[in-house]
């Protein structure tokens, strides 16, 4: 044996440096050069490997250490190793003869003595815990199934599992189980189909957003950097077509971000764009990207707490009335949990709680902007009811949402095996 497959060991190199950085693995495989010198099926299994890592770390981990006499022992890029490996024997459908080899090799090539100790547990996690992943996929198969299934699944915490089925059903948790540890597909918005010949694309029943089958040299293209193409989940373009269609010419957007949003409903329609964000920096990038996409003349980009909207003294740009206010509102980030695979292990009920605070704060601020007879968003990648309709319900009882009611069914979508991401939208009007 002469080490690890190249594929392996770029996805432990992504794993510890995300590690060490406290970083997001998304973000730090996209920048790796090991990743761009690997051939495409190799890449895809890199990255299946270190965000999977990354997901079920905590899944992981449980396992790993019932089989070690001493975890706190284990050093810490010899469990980037572990988990790499274990994820691969686990959840993919690698031989399992080949993965133990290859994560002892990849322990080798980082701690040469604790070789043997990874080839023990490992052949202990193919031959114990491997099993206890398939039985509880057969029993998703069917009716008979639970929490610690879907746990065993996905890799998120039980807790969250049981906080979802609770909140919608547990039909729709195994469903965002199912595609947790499985890619998200790529959604992008493009008014000229030609330009994504590369990617395979494929036409939506959204105008204009094409799903892309071959989309791994896109951010290399250099078309997403230069606002030509804006990648986002359907779920999130739907939300965008809805601002976008009910916005007369007036738009507020709080909590701008990175723009994306504001680029797809600027590119659907003609109104003026103000957006807002807390942080200086993502307002500062966020201008950057508008300029490139020629879009300066019509968005303008100010940094403003959103929670002060109601405030008597306002900037200039702030100080009147919109014919819509689109609040794309901070949270937990629960339907995006396969895009983004740190969340999980940093939710708690805490933060839950402070964020439906937040939420409920600026839901009530922004209102104060939306001229009578205009129309108010309120919209989050989260699938916890109270985040979504209990903070809608809260303004809709409260003094600041009397003239306030709903137009339509609120929306929200649930992630599901080779479907869109978790988002929520309702849509409000004030009276005229």
């Amino acid at each position: 044996m002469t080490g690890p497959a190249p594929a392996r060991a770029a996805a432990l190199a992504a794993c510890s440096d995300a590690r060490r950085r406290a970083g997001r693995i998304r973000d730090i495989i996209r920048t790796q050069s090991a990743f761009r010198e690997l051939s495409a099926p190799d890449a895809a299994l890199a990255t299946r490997l270190a965000v999977g890592a990354v997901a079920a770390r905590d899944l992981l981990d449980e396992m790993l250490f019932s089989l070690v006499k001493r975890p706190s022992s284990v050093e810490p890029r010899v469990l980037d190793c572990l988990r790499v490996s274990a994820f691969e024997l686990l959840f993919l459908e690698t031989p399992p003869e080949v993965a133990v080899s290859q994560g002892t090799e990849l322990v080798r090539s980082v701690r040469a003595r604790a070789a043997g100790l990874a080839n023990a547990v490992l052949r202990r996690v193919a031959a114990e815990q491997r099993t206890r992943i398939e039985a509880a996929r057969a029993r998703l198969s069917g009716s008979a199934f639970d929490i610690h299934d879907l746990r065993l699944v996905s890799g998120l915490p039980a807790w969250l599992l049981a906080r979802i089925a609770g909140d919608i059903d547990i039909e729709a948790a195994a469903l965002l189980a199912r595609s947790n540890l499985e890619p998200a597909p790529v959604y992008v918005f493009c008014e000229d189909a030609a330009a994504l010949a590369p990617f395979s694309p494929r036409a939506t029943d959204l105008a204009c957003v094409y799903k892309l089958d071959a989309p791994r040299e896109l951010y290399a293209s250099g078309i997403v950097q230069a606002g030509t193409v804006v990648a986002s989940d359907l779920a999130a373009q739907r939300i965008c077509a809805v601002v976008a269609d009910l916005c007369r010419a007036e738009l507020l957007e709080i909590g701008q971000g990175g723009a994306t949003k504001t680029l797809i409903i600027a590119r659907r329609g003609s109104m003026r764009i103000t957006a807002i964000d807390v942080h200086e920096s993502k307002v500062s990038s966020a201008r950057k990207r508008v300029i490139r996409a020629g879009l300066a003349d019509r968005v303008t980009g100010l940094v403003f707490d959103g929670t002060h909207l109601s405030d008597e003294r306002l900037p200039r740009e702030l100080d009147r009335s919109f014919d819509m206010v689109f609040l794309d509102a901070p949270c937990s980030g629960t339907g995006t949990m396969r895009r983004h695979p740190e969340i999980a292990s940093s939710l708690t009920l805490d933060k839950i709680e402070g964020l439906a605070a937040l939420q409920s704060s600026l839901l009530d601020a922004a209102s104060a902007r939306v001229a009578p007879g205009g129309h108010l968003i309120y919209a989050t990648c989260s699938v916890l009811a109270q985040e979504n309709a209990r903070v809608v319900d809260a303004f809709l009882a409260s003094e600041a949402g009397a003239s306030f009611s709903r137009v339509r069914d609120d929306s929200q979508t649930i992630p599901a095996p080779g479907s869109c991401d978790g988002h929520y939208c309702s849509v409000l009007a004030r009276s005229a």
